[in-house]
């Protein structure tokens, strides 16, 4: 059968399907953008805030409602069955999923940290909403993972899992870099925490989009090799340098409380290299020794 008879075979089957809305996986789905979304609206009418863990917050409960609703629009019209033709959808839910609460679930922790107090009302409801959105993402992984046994082929597997954590902490320290203008050194570090964050959404795209991936006029796992190497060397470079330049000459205030200190959330960057310089050693160890579903072409 031909590429075009397995997409006319494959469009017959897409049909409306308002059912699958009232479903577990449907219903899940609704809740984790009803709660997203109020979560989203009742933290925007306190109005904007210049603090950057803020901003994140507010991206994250939109950009998570909005994947999950383009899923659940296209699981509905049974659209998922034409994609199948070029990606694994079950991985590509999967993986999403985890990311939603990987990334749900941070922010839910920094909010609390930094906006909950008890004599504050409109952080209490916030914080209660962004925990039981993080919740709702973490059921759903559960649900994936443990109960239906999804087995992912790339992102919900190890080596995709990977990236999307290296790519995750490569925003968290962006999103926490602070007081460096009057250091060069540490600029030199900001420069080099952006080589490796815009390669790896394509490297987790092109994995994911099978058809497109064979097409490449090169080894993508070679590709993705040498990318380690590289990131391996810049982390290398910035969890010793970071440090030093940052905090020469600047201990903690004595004064800084745990809620919001400039510090402390300097000491967050360095904490977050060197989660990252783990992560991109060990992605690049299981790639060398071809494990756990890592690809190793290296070689010549």
């Amino acid at each position: 059968m031909g590429i075009l008879d397995q997409i006319k075979d494959t469009m017959s089957q897409a049909v409306f399907t308002p059912s699958s809305l009232l479903s577990g996986r449907g219903g899940l789905h609704m809740a984790q953008i009803l709660i997203s979304l109020v979560t989203f609206i009742v933290s925007a009418l306190k109005g904007s805030s210049s603090h950057t863990y803020w901003n994140y917050a507010m991206f994250t409960w939109s950009f998570c409602p909005l994947i999950t609703l383009v899923i659940t629009v296209v699981e509905m019209f049974k659209l998922h069955l034409l994609l199948k033709l070029c990606m694994d959808w079950s991985d590509f839910t999967t993986g999403m999923a985890m990311t939603s609460a990987l990334m749900t679930v941070t922010v839910a922790i920094t909010y609390v940290n930094f906006y909950f107090c008890f004599t504050c009302i409109h952080g209490i409801i916030v914080s209660i909403f962004a925990i039981l959105s993080g919740l709702l993402y973490s059921l759903e992984v559960i649900k994936d993972k443990f109960i239906d046994k999804k087995k992912g082929s790339y992102l919900a597997a190890l080596p995709g899992f990977f990236k999307v954590m290296e790519a995750f902490v490569s925003c968290m320290i962006y999103v926490s870099l602070s007081g460096y203008r009057d250091k060069p050194m540490v600029i030199v570090c900001v420069i080099l925490y952006i080589i490796p964050f815009p390669i790896l959404p394509l490297i987790i795209a092109t994995n994911i989009l099978k058809k497109l991936k064979k097409c490449l006029p090169f080894s993508l796992d070679r590709f993705v090799f040498i990318f380690l190497v590289i990131s391996v060397l810049v982390y290398v470079f910035t969890a010793i340098v970071y440090p030093i330049f940052m905090f020469k000459g600047n201990p903690r205030p004595s004064d800084c409380p745990p809620s919001y200190c400039i510090w402390a959330i300097q000491f967050m960057v360095a904490f977050f290299t060197y989660v990252n310089l783990i992560l991109f050693t060990l992605d690049l160890i299981f790639t060398l020794l071809g494990i756990c579903g890592f690809k190793r072409e290296c070689e010549p």
